[in-house]
């Protein structure tokens, strides 16, 4: 069965760094662009960052850039997400998803084929 499982996310403090992880089952991840997904409460699920399949090529959402950092082992069939520098407005659930085309993108979700069922990220003093 494909899936996809989050791990990583806690409770941290304001400044603090968490690294989620996106592990694949059933299916190699050479071929699909990952991209990671938030939502908090009340508000739409927004796209964070992506990172593509045929040349690793990455993008941020503006909210996190310079502070988030994405990446992918594909021999241990998983992406990472390192946060740095968490501010309170990150709190939201976390999701990865894998799009089989291999195309990066976080404007949409609709393209993605699979996902992860969401971790928690609570950034709180």
């Amino acid at each position: 069965q494909v899936q996809l499982v989050e791990s990583g996310g806690g409770l941290v403090q304001p400044g603090g760094s968490l690294r989620l992880s996106c592990a694949a089952s059933a299916f190699t991840l050479d071929y699909y662009a990952i991209g990671w997904f938030r939502q908090a409460p009340g508000k739409e699920r927004e796209g964070v960052s992506c990172i593509s399949s045929s040349d690793g090529s990455t993008y941020y959402a503006d909210s996190v850039k310079g502070r988030f950092t994405i990446s992918r082992d594909n021999a241990k069939k998983t992406a990472y997400l390192q946060m740095n520098n968490l501010q309170p407005e990150d709190t939201a659930v976390y999701f990865c998803a894998a799009d089989y085309a291999g195309f990066c993108t976080i404007v949409s979700s609709v393209p993605y084929d699979y996902w992860g069922q969401g971790t928690q990220v609570t950034v709180s003093s």
